[in-house]
């Protein structure tokens, strides 16, 4: 799968993880309901479209019902990263639709794990993950 699409996917998890960890097992009946806040709002908005596509309905909602067990567990958050990644690579019309309600709701690819940063931009600035580095500042 493309990286585009791993990035998008990537971007769709924590809002279904909001939703799910919400809800609870009941996130797929609970997407009505207009009382959540905004990330919770845009995740049942990503899970309702997601979930449009029948054929990949089945597997899709297992994974959700699976994270929403347990929103921290890694390998149910893989397991709903990997349902979203092979929607998104089998149809680029949903990939157009997800990546513009990602944008409506300013939401931006994050960097996680050991040293990792994630910024919208870095400019006139270092950004320094090693051990013992040294960075030398020339003046001009």
């Amino acid at each position: 799968m493309s990286a585009e699409i791993a990035e998008l996917a990537n971007a769709v998890v924590p809002y279904v993880t909001a939703a799910a960890g919400a809800y609870g097992s009941a996130v797929l009946t609970k997407l009505q309901e207009q009382s959540a806040d905004a990330t919770v709002r845009t995740g049942g908005s990503l899970l309702r479209r997601l979930l449009g596509k029948e054929q990949s309905a089945p597997a899709l909602e297992a994974a959700v019902l699976d994270l929403a067990e347990d929103t921290e567990d890694p390998d149910r958050q893989g397991a709903l990263r990997l349902q979203i990644r092979k929607l998104l690579a089998e149809d680029e019309e949903l990939r157009a639709e997800i990546s513009d309600v990602l944008k409506s709701a300013g939401a931006t690819v994050t960097a996680s794990g050991d040293r990792a940063v994630a910024a919208e931009a870095i400019t006139d600035s270092v950004v320094s993950t090693g051990d013992d580095a040294q960075i030398t500042q020339i003046t001009r």
